[in-house]
């Protein structure tokens, strides 16, 4: 019964925090929007009355950046939804794909400010200066940079990705409306017309920007590797329950933000009871879901540790594997006497970028075991670890 309320009462904890994140990300994205209209609106007509068009250009910019704040918003709330018999996982990775968006409407107007900007390298017009111009990009850059601060603030409180392509987003108007900004005082004071050139170079910048905002938000999508830090992080905490000699093939799933799920191995003595041994993990199960806000699944695999049980084959295969690269570890061994020969079989984790490929893992294996067991012979079943752990 205690069990069951302590599970409830996470589950709970981690609604009302899935909310929270939803609301604050709605808020912010509201903001935004609220900002890029007024900005669009008053940089068109000054654009069209000072006969600049880099101004004009910053306007649309303006004007796809309250597109992209609808997406945000859009994103945070299909995110939000719960999960479905065809969505079980959740709808949380939608907040990716509105990040993707995001990125793209970012390039698209790099893009476009690019083709202004050169058009006007090529083709200048006279340009025509007010004081209501200055005070709008002025008041332009203040606002935009606030704005850059509010989404710094909100996207790493809830970690999400759309907010931090929307700072940088907001980043990259600082930039190419200070630039504007620069060329017409130059332009105005030194009768030279640099309005052509510095949007150019501020739509590079923004391209760029673009380009890195596609691979952060297409890499969550697609799948990356767990955080290092966190495995291992992961690692110890199974570690440090008593009876618990070791893991293996951790897998950390991610379906959105407040969405991941996490699979792994453990290694327990043989010589424990099954009950007692499921009791064992399942305490791990619910005290990690509860710490680190994920849905955790464990298998347990029984080593014999006591007394003529204990194989001094698998002791020696270890250590072997680890001379080969202290990254590769073995598991789930078993031997199996045949009338001629005695068949090793395990299970091999062999992380990728370690300079060998599996079968030269493999056949260096099998050398050391004939080397120390000449009527040994070897079966293996590769791994491939989701995350480089020291297994030392």
């Amino acid at each position: 019964m205690e069990e069951s309320a302590l599970g409830k009462k996470s589950k709970e904890m981690v609604e009302m925090e899935e909310q929270k994140r939803t609301k604050l990300g709605q808020i912010a994205g509201t903001i935004g929007l609220c900002c890029n209209i007024l900005l669009a609106v008053l940089k068109l007509i000054v654009g069209i009355t000072s006969g600049m068009i880099s101004i004009i250009a910053d306007s649309v910019n303006n004007f796809s950046d309250s597109v992209s704040s609808i997406v945000t918003l859009i994103g945070f709330r299909i995110a939000s939804k719960p999960a479905d018999e065809d969505h079980p996982f959740g709808h949380a990775r939608y907040e990716y794909i509105s990040g993707l968006v995001v990125a793209f409407l970012v390039m698209i107007a790099g893009v476009e400010l690019l083709k202004e900007s050169i058009e006007k390298i090529i083709h200048p017009q006279d340009l025509r200066f007010a004081v209501p111009m200055y005070v709008v990009l002025v008041l332009s850059i203040v606002i935009k940079l606030t704005m850059m601060i509010v989404y710094t603030i909100v996207g790493k409180k809830i970690k999400s990705s759309v907010l931090s392509a929307a700072r940088q987003d907001s980043r990259n108007d600082v930039l190419a409306t200070s630039a504007v900004l620069i060329s017409a005082i130059i332009s105005n004071v030194k009768n030279i017309n640099l309005d052509g050139i510095t949007g150019a170079l501020v739509a590079a910048i923004v391209l760029i920007s673009g380009i890195g905002l596609v691979k952060e938000t297409v890499d969550p999508l697609i799948g990356l590797c767990p955080d290092p830090e966190l495995a291992e992080e992961f690692e110890k905490s199974i570690l440090a329950y008593e009876g618990i000699l070791g893991t293996h093939d951790l897998m950390i799933h991610d379906y959105g933000p407040g969405h991941r799920f996490a699979s792994v191995h453990v290694e327990v003595p043989a010589e424990r009871g099954i009950i007692e041994c499921h009791e064992i993990v399942d305490k791990i199960e619910r005290e990690l879901s509860e710490k680190y806000k994920m849905q955790v699944l464990i298998h347990y695999d029984p080593i014999f540790t006591e007394g003529d049980k204990v194989d001094p084959v698998y002791a020696y295969m270890k250590k072997q594997a680890r001379e080969i690269n202290e990254n590769i570890s073995i598991h789930d061994m078993r031997i199996v006497p045949g009338e001629e020969k005695v068949n090793v079989i395990f299970d091999c984790v062999i992380p990728k970028n370690i300079g060998k490929t599996d079968a030269e893992v493999i056949s260096e294996l099998e050398k050391r075991l004939k080397k120390e067991y000449e009527n040994y012979e070897l079966t293996v079943t590769v791994d491939h670890g989701f995350v480089l752990v020291n297994n030392k």
